[in-house]
């Protein structure tokens, strides 16, 4: 008779080889130990403090909702946060009823060694299998999702967004000097003007007021955006792409919009931009924003004679009187 992973018989039943694998599984990732990797929080607390720090604009409604805990449950939780300096509450900007959570610096500083573990431990168990055996894995992960997914009536994202990490910029520099090359024929000096402006954004990251964006699909990089400081009152959407084999999923409205809510939730009064007119896609995604053109200039960039555009958006309310956003 075969045996399980576990040392039990392996039965035929599906529901106790389900069991089983999940026993297998807690075990290999210490989910049974006291703190989650050897930190002061358990899988719960982890789990919750992981949504705060990739997601902008959670309420505790919202979070309830997505983690499938209860309302008294996550309650006492959030109230332990606050208590320890890690977590903030801001009034919704829609609704005064609801609170907009948002961890600290103190809360971010919690979760980063927590996050750092989470993803060495994960190499580690990835690291004993050959490649094949890791790529043979997360297929198998990957089925796993799509299945339980499916059998609940739900319908998987096509994407995912998160904040940059380690390997990104280098990451999004190579495949945008690529994809403009195939695409439009752009040089070499392109590649330079985005790894100048990634750059820029590492070094003098203000959390607070500029932020990243990167879509990920089947744990692919398929598209990101930046959001820069200006000045006080203006911010610039910056080097927005999509992979060609992710179109037409709507990541590019998506990265916009998430461009968009950022900028006002920060105080900015204007959101602009510079593109050039060949990129037509992108031009019609900030048309359909409310961007508006305000000036076009021809030059010659890239290895080739193009017209630059600059886009603005008002980001004032309506109360305001709507007299055209700063100049850049």
């Amino acid at each position: 008779m075969a045996m399980m992973a576990d040392g039990r018989a392996e039965t035929g039943d599906p529901v106790a080889r389900v069991r089983a694998f999940n026993r297998f599984y807690t075990r290999q990732l210490g989910f049974l130990n006291e703190g989650l990797l050897k930190s002061p929080f358990s899988l719960t607390e982890a789990r919750v403090l992981y949504e705060l720090a990739n997601r902008d604009g959670l309420t505790a409604s919202g979070l309830g909702r997505e983690l499938g805990l209860d309302a008294g449950y996550l309650s006492r939780i959030l109230k332990a946060f606050e208590g320890r300096g890690l977590l903030t509450r801001t009034p919704a900007p829609d609704d005064a009823r609801q609170a907009v959570l948002a961890l600290t610096d103190a809360g971010r500083a919690a979760f980063a060694p927590l996050d750092l573990a989470s993803r060495e431990e994960v190499a580690a168990l990835l690291g004993r299998l050959p490649a094949s055996g890791r790529a043979a894995l997360v297929d198998a992960m990957a089925t796993i999702c799509r299945l339980l997914e499916e059998g609940a009536g739900e319908v998987a994202a096509p994407f995912t967004l998160r904040p940059h990490r380690v390997g990104d910029i280098g990451w999004i520099t190579h495949r945008q000097a690529v994809l403009y090359a195939a695409e439009y024929g752009w040089d070499e000096s392109f590649e330079a003007l985005v790894a100048e402006i990634l750059a820029a954004f590492v070094r003098s990251h203000d959390p607070a007021r500029e932020r990243s964006w990167i879509a990920e699909r089947d744990g692919a990089v398929v598209g990101s955006v930046f959001l820069v400081r200006h000045t006080d009152a203006v911010a610039k959407l910056r080097l927005l792409y999509v992979e060609p084999t992710a179109r037409g999923l709507g990541i590019g409205r998506r990265l916009v919009d998430e461009c968009i809510a950022f900028a006002r939730a920060c105080g900015y009064r204007t959101l602009t931009l510079w593109t050039n007119d060949v990129l037509v896609a992108a031009r019609r995604i900030y048309q359909a924003a409310g961007f508006r053109l305000v000036a076009e200039e021809p030059h010659r960039s890239f290895g080739h004679d193009l017209i630059g555009q600059t886009w603005e958006l008002s980001l004032r309310d309506a109360a305001d009187d709507g007299s055209g956003g700063a100049a850049v």
